[in-house]
């Protein structure tokens, strides 16, 4: 596995680093059969460390952990706590797609958009109707089954996830809905 360690306006020295790869990848591998990379991300929050974690599964899974502490070992070790409750929870989840897949999440690129928020609160006839865009990233699309986009939005921690259907072939959408339950938007292709 590949670990990224870094710090924003931190020095991370030497012996964290090699406490983060013995402990994370003791979690990740008593849970995971095949990570690919980590990326650990050590900052500052006033008199606190931040530890945020990702840890990207050959399956195309994506999992995330944030813990704060006023030690930064105790930050990344609560952070390497929440990453092994979440890895344990989906342990079953993740053998069962697992057996299915045997080649790894075929992923699509796409563009992904960020617009511009209004600037008056007034209710002004805008200049034009097309949006101001603010940034533009490359994203990736990966095809799934229904099940595993579920999986990988609760991973994730995010509220929508856009995938390739894989038994349809079309786009699909998952979100979380405000009652708690999860939504799933499947459109007929004509």
């Amino acid at each position: 596995m590949r670990y990224q360690i870094s710090g924003k306006q931190i020095d991370i020295g030497m012996a964290l680093q090699q406490h983060v790869q013995t402990e994370l990848g003791s979690v990740v591998s008593k849970y995971a059969e095949r990570p690919t990379d980590a990326n650990i991300v050590f900052s500052r929050s006033a008199h606190e460390y931040v530890c945020e974690a990702t840890v990207h599964l050959s399956t195309g899974l994506t999992a995330t952990a944030k813990a704060h502490s006023t030690e930064i070992y105790a930050a990344f070790d609560s952070c390497a706590d929440k990453m092994e409750k979440q890895l344990r929870r989906y342990k079953r989840r993740l053998k069962d797609h697992h057996r299915d897949r045997s080649q790894p999440v075929e992923l699509f690129g796409a563009s992904s958009y960020i617009l511009a928020a209004e600037e008056s609160a007034e209710d002004a006839e805008p200049d034009t109707l097309q949006p101001i865009i603010v940034a533009e990233m490359e994203s990736k699309i990966p095809s799934l089954s229904v099940g595993e986009a579920v999986m990988q939005m609760e991973l994730a921690g995010a509220p929508v996830l856009v995938f390739r259907n894989e038994s349809k072939k079309g786009l699909n959408v998952v979100y979380r809905r405000d009652d708690g339950n999860i939504g799933w938007i499947d459109p007929q292709n004509a």
